[in-house]
C-alpha cells in the first residue's frame, strides 16, 4: 500500500487558509485610501458652517417672513486697501485692519449731534444683546472732520472706535440711496471685509438685532 506525501505548494496552501487569509482574487481595500476619504470627510464638515452661511445670505436671498431687514450690498464691496483711518492716538492705519470681526459702522462729523448719538446708542444696543457672541462685533465711528469728540459721547460709548476717515473715500464705499447720505444709515461689514448690509434712515433696533443675531448664528466667521 502507497501513500503520497502533498506536494509543498499544497501545504503553503493549506497553511494560508488555516490562518484567515483572504481567498485569491478578493478585493482589497489599501488603508491609505480609507484615510483620504476621512480626511476629505473632516474638511467638509469643517467648512460647512461657512458655505451655508453665505450661500443663505448671498445666493438664496430669503423672500417673505425670512427677509432680512437690511438691505444686502450687491455686488460686494470690499473695504479699499487705501482707505486710512486715525485714532485718538494720531496712528494711521488702514481699515481693513479690523477684519476678523463684524463690524457695525456709522459715519458721522465729531461734533455728534442727535442723530449721530442715536445710531451710536443703536449699535451699542444691539451689540450688548449678542451676549456671549458680542466680542464678535465691533463698533466703529467714523468721524468725517478733526474736530474734537464732546466728552459725554465718549464717556457713554468707551467701546467704540472712533477713527478719522476722509469723508470722500468713505462716502465712496458705503453706498446711500437716492434721497439719503452715508450718515443716515448704520452699515455691516462681515468678517472676511467684505460690505454686506446696509440699514435704513431711522431704523428700528430690534430688527437690526435679528438681523445681526441670524448672521453670527449661520456663521463662525469672526
Amino acid at each position: 500500500m502507497s501513500t503520497h506525501s502533498p506536494d509543498s505548494s499544497q501545504v503553503s496552501r493549506n497553511a494560508s487558509q488555516q490562518k484567515g487569509a483572504a481567498p485569491k482574487g478578493a478585493p482589497q481595500k489599501p488603508s491609505w485610501q480609507r484615510g483620504r476619504w476621512m480626511l476629505l470627510l473632516i474638511a467638509l464638515i469643517c467648512g460647512a458652517p461657512i458655505a451655508i452661511s453665505y450661500f443663505t445670505y448671498y445666493v438664496i436671498k430669503p423672500k417673505g417672513g425670512s427677509t432680512s431687514y437690511g438691505t444686502l450690498i450687491e455686488p460686494q464691496r470690499t473695504i479699499p486697501s487705501a482707505l486710512m483711518v486715525t485714532g485718538d492716538d494720531g496712528r494711521e492705519v488702514p481699515l481693513d485692519s479690523l477684519k476678523g470681526h463684524w463690524l457695525m459702522i456709522s459715519v458721522d462729523g465729531s461734533a455728534c449731534g442727535e442723530t449721530c448719538a442715536q445710531k451710536l446708542y443703536f449699535m451699542r444696543q444691539v451689540r450688548a444683546t449678542q451676549g456671549a457672541e458680542r466680542e464678535r462685533v465691533v463698533t466703529v465711528w467714523l468721524r468725517t472732520d478733526d474736530a474734537a469728540v464732546p466728552a459725554v459721547v465718549k464717556t457713554a460709548y468707551p467701546d467704540t472706535r472712533m477713527l478719522r476717515a476722509d469723508s470722500a473715500a468713505v462716502a465712496a464705499w458705503l453706498p446711500a440711496t437716492d434721497k439719503t447720505n452715508d450718515t443716515d444709515h448704520i452699515y455691516l461689514v462681515d468678517p472676511n471685509g467684505n460690505l454686506m448690509m446696509r440699514f435704513p434712515e431711522q431704523p428700528d433696533p430690534s430688527k437690526i438685532k435679528q438681523d445681526v443675531t441670524k448672521l453670527l448664528k449661520w456663521s463662525r466667521i469672526g
